[in-house]
């Protein structure tokens, strides 16, 4: 019985020294998810003429911090942006039906579409901020962006 007892004290020991706790691991359950499409010549309603599909647009699309119109530097051609002065938060590719998912935290995010060297977004709210979108907990906002720089109205 002698040899039994010093075997308890030190598995005893040992047990009480090492934590028990459960590590929670969570996946991101929000963020922003959507499609781009790109809208190419005459959008203009007519009768007896059936409109054209628009299609998915493969490209980048960039989130920011919300933007404003002034806190960028704007391109000679409208919706179109040389530089953006907030802070860049996330980037994504879609595929190539346009489609895209990025997890984001709580918050509002501009997004913008990448052209190159240039940034296009054409959604703007009541005060001039550029493609708002919020994020609410444990959602994912849906998003659609429109990329209609060749098309007519």
């Amino acid at each position: 019985m002698k040899p039994l007892f010093p075997l308890i004290i030190l598995t005893t020991t040992l047990t009480a020294c090492f934590s028990t706790k459960k590590l929670s691991i969570t996946s991101a359950s929000q963020g922003i998810k959507g499609y781009v499409i790109e809208n190419q010549g005459n959008r203009m309603p007519m009768k007896g003429i059936e409109q054209k599909i628009s299609k998915g647009f493969a490209c980048t699309v960039l989130v920011y911090e919300p933007t404003s119109i002034n806190e960028t530097t704007p391109h000679n051609i409208s919706n179109l942006y040389e530089i953006i002065h907030t802070k860049q938060v996330a980037s994504v590719e879609t595929d190539s039906s346009g489609h895209f998912s990025v997890d984001l935290p709580v918050g509002e995010y501009s997004l913008f579409i990448r052209l190159g060297n240039k940034y296009y977004s054409n959604l703007f709210n009541q005060i001039n901020q550029i493609g708002l979108f919020e994020v609410l907990p444990n959602k994912y906002t849906e998003a659609k962006l429109i990329m209609n720089r060749s098309a007519a109205y």
